[in-house]
């Protein structure tokens, strides 16, 4: 049974995985509709930002500090949940 168990565990760590990469996606698609509208009708100031993770170690950039900021606690975040999920995987 702990065989089965393990199975069906990794089948739903992988689900989880592909769900979280079509949520990213989607993310993305909508941020750059709401960018496309705000920047027609001009009144916005489009700012942007961006996290790349090398292992454990955030890199990351942005337009102004607040955003470099933003940009930051979402790679800690990010950080966070792979290292829970690394620990779910182990128990």
């Amino acid at each position: 049974m702990a065989v089965q168990s393990d199975i069906m565990l990794g089948a739903n760590l992988f689900s989880i995985g592909w769900l979280m990469v079509i949520i990213g996606f989607i993310i993305i698609f909508i941020a750059v509709v709401l960018m496309f509208i705000g920047s027609i009708r001009g009144k916005e100031e489009i700012q942007g930002g961006g996290a790349v993770l090398i292992g454990p170690i955030p890199i990351v950039f942005g337009t102004s500090k607040e955003i470099v900021k933003v940009m930051l606690i979402v790679a800690i975040a990010i950080i966070i949940v792979a290292l829970i999920f690394t620990l779910l995987t182990v128990w």
